[in-house]
């Protein structure tokens, strides 16, 4: 999954980086209101995270000028104001939760893949595709009840595509939430993580559930195929 992370303060930052991205997390930054902001408008992001004050243009100013553009991306407020009248005044522009700090990351977690989670109308964190079975919380992958072991890409894929089970995802799509802006991947990466994935989800299981369709792209298995 692919997150917007704005947020001025250089150390947290980078630490809330590189904490989202050992979780599997493609993340694009920005360190002040105006880059985030035409950052957000521009690009497709399944999560924004972004802190109320900020350089140049600040967080309510920006969420508020996203919503009046059309951005629907779901938006995680960080602020340092623990007021009810922030909280509201955030919620009310169109932000859909929000943190105050100081929080711990894995709250931060939680919260971003439950709002990715409503993104796609899925309230259950366990995922169930025919035998297949994937734990979004705990990051767990089991398949006739045998673990499967995930890297941290291969695990993001297979979310992405049980969150579009049954519908054909393109290559650009996986390629637009998978990798961030400055990934130097060529294209054809995401076709060695399907042969990656496809390896240790379908090898040795008699129905296959990775499929392809050629010229479109690839699914998962829905109840229907």
């Amino acid at each position: 999954m692919r997150v917007l992370l704005i947020e001025d303060h250089k150390p947290l930052l980078k630490a809330l980086q590189r904490g989202l991205e050992e979780e599997g997390f493609a993340v694009d930054i920005a360190e002040d209101g105006e880059v985030g902001e035409y950052k957000g408008r521009t690009a497709s992001y399944d999560a924004v995270v972004l802190d109320l004050m900020l350089p140049k243009k600040d967080g309510l100013t920006v969420l508020k000028e996203w919503r009046k553009a059309g951005v629907n991306t779901h938006v995680l407020l960080l602020t340092a104001k623990d007021t009810t009248e922030d909280k509201v005044t955030g919620l009310d522009l169109g932000a859909d939760d929000y943190l105050t700090k100081p929080f711990q990351l894995e709250e931060l977690l939680a919260r971003l893949r439950a709002l990715i989670r409503r993104s796609h109308q899925i309230k259950d964190p366990q995922l169930r595709i025919f035998d297949l079975e994937i734990d979004t919380s705990a990051r767990t992958v089991k398949r006739g009840g045998q673990s499967i072991h995930l890297t941290p890409r291969e695990f993001a894929l297979l979310q992405f595509l049980a969150y579009h089970r049954g519908k054909v995802v393109t290559r650009s799509m996986i390629w637009e939430h998978l990798y961030d802006e400055y990934d130097e991947n060529t294209s054809n990466v995401v076709d060695v993580y399907i042969r990656y994935l496809r390896t240790k989800i379908d090898k040795g299981f008699e129905t296959p559930l990775i499929l392809t369709r050629w010229g479109e792209g690839y699914m998962l298995r829905g109840e229907s195929d």
